[in-house]
């Protein structure tokens, strides 16, 4: 891998929330509570989860009165730091909802998954967002034999739940986007590249013309039957949505509900179009790999690339760092693979680093879910899958809100009960333990490729 330290644009920037707001502008923040507040449905977090639910539940239902409470701006969370995935990948595991729900169920869920791409590019063409959207599906390479194995692996096992990913041949691969020392890949055609950005502004407008109060600089303190609690006032409400994800553990009583896993990204400068002449990447496919310590990437619209990863994982007691401030080792560590991927960009500069939070419950699969008797509800731990998933969400929460049970509502996620996690420092310990054998486990078969490739080159030359 790649050594070479990175060099930074004239105005790069380390945090301040995200390249995808900064390309934007300011945001237009609305007013704060004032006062206590009666509403039909609160929700906590103008984030997608959030804001997709209060869409839907407008559409639905014209007369309800719908508020939400977003402690910075509409956007702030990962719904504005994610790195524009619009991917069908279930937000958890196959085999853990088979268990409770039975294989069909199970791929119903999956079928629903890659629908709710074609649901969101639907609604942004209803409401006027341009997101940047492009539905080029996802490219996910193997850099090694142990990789290579890893993706077959992994196909073969995705047919039986549903998912839809084929291997491509060598030349199949070159066609579509060349990535340094990768040895197979497969794509899947159910992925959209998206300016997340772009999205969830455009999301909160629609969501404003259809009635929806968005409270901006109001953090909820407490979430309690039929009531949100800020320092301004009360909002009591028949239902109260908990739309925070992985800045749910801010919230009183909930530290240990969803653990806040930190992922990183820098994007460049915009990039020659001598590059994209020899890289390829014409059809705008996201990137991933299969790595322990995985990355994922896109080209931006405008002729970047966005590429990101894990960085430093957690932080301590569940703490969460809300500016996105990223490491010096973590920004060096993302510029290095990136030059390792496309040796070509190795002349490009750095133009923003940013990080952000994802929600992990303890089993890493996602739930949804609304108790009528209290009012409370909620939906998340995407496990970094959330830019499709919450809209599914949106959609079941409206369902089970308006207690109209369907399809969605019988899907396996929904209702779903997950014990908490370990109080700490177990919950550290375990984290950056699983995290350090993912690192050693890369390295060893960084190791084994390079060894593999020497003694193959050693046989050509020798004849043997």
């Amino acid at each position: 891998m790649s050594t070479r330290v990175p060099s930074f644009s004239d105005g790069f920037v380390n945090g301040d929330v995200s390249y995808w707001h900064r390309s934007l502008g300011e945001p237009s923040i609305g007013p704060a509570l004032d006062g206590d507040r009666k509403a039909d449905v609160a929700i906590v977090g103008a984030g997608y989860t959030g804001l997709w639910t209060a869409y839907y539940l407008k559409r639905a239902r014209p007369s309800l009165d719908v508020v939400v409470l977003e402690k910075e701006f509409a956007g702030f969370g990962a719904s504005g730091r994610n790195g524009g995935w619009l991917t069908g990948d279930l937000a958890g595991s196959h085999e853990r909802y088979a268990k409770t729900h039975g294989a069909e169920a199970t791929r119903l869920l999956q079928r629903e998954m890659y629908s709710s791409i074609d649901e969101v590019i639907a609604v942004c063409d209803k409401e006027g967002i341009d997101a940047d959207i492009v539905k080029g599906g996802v490219l996910n390479v193997a850099r090694g034999s142990a990789q290579a194995a890893r993706l077959r692996a992994s196909v073969a096992a995705g047919a039986a739940w549903g998912v839809e990913a084929s291997l491509l041949s060598a030349e199949e691969r070159e066609a579509r986007l060349r990535v340094a020392g990768a040895v197979q890949a497969s794509w899947s055609p159910h992925c959209a590249r998206i300016h997340p950005g772009k999205l969830v502004r455009g999301l909160a407008r629609a969501v404003r013309e259809s009635g929806v109060e968005i409270f901006e600089r109001t953090p909820v303190e407490e979430i309690a039957p039929h009531r949100a609690v800020t320092p301004y006032g009360t909002v009591r409400a028949d239902y109260v949505i908990r739309a925070t994800e992985g800045f749910t553990a801010t919230i009183k009583g909930l530290r240990r509900q969803w653990l806040p896993m930190n992922s990183s990204m820098i994007v460049t400068e915009p990039l020659p179009d001598a590059f994209w002449d020899q890289v390829g990447w014409e059809g705008a496919e996201l990137l991933g790999d299969l790595a322990h310590y995985y990355m994922y990437a896109q080209r931006t619209a405008d002729g970047r690339i966005a590429f990101g990863g894990r960085g430093r994982p957690y932080l301590y007691g569940s703490r969460v760092d809300a500016r996105g401030h990223t490491h010096e080792w973590t920004v060096e560590a993302l510029w290095a693979l990136l030059v390792d991927f496309f040796p070509a960009a190795a002349s490009a500069r750095i133009a923003h680093a940013w990080s952000g939070v994802l929600g992990v419950p303890r089993d890493w699969c996602s739930t949804v879910h609304v108790d009528h008797a209290t009012g409370l509800g909620w939906a998340g731990g995407y496990t970094g899958h959330g830019v499709t998933t919450t809209n599914l969400a949106g959609r079941t929460l409206r369902d089970l809100i308006l207690d109209e049970p369907g399809e969605l509502t019988a899907l396996p996620w929904v209702g779903r009960e997950v014990r908490a996690w370990e109080p700490e420092p177990l919950r550290w310990l375990g984290v950056h333990s699983m995290y350090r054998l993912y690192r050693a486990a890369d390295a060893r078969e960084r190791s084994m490729s390079r060894t593999s490739a020497l003694a193959r080159f050693a046989d050509l030359i020798t004849g043997h």
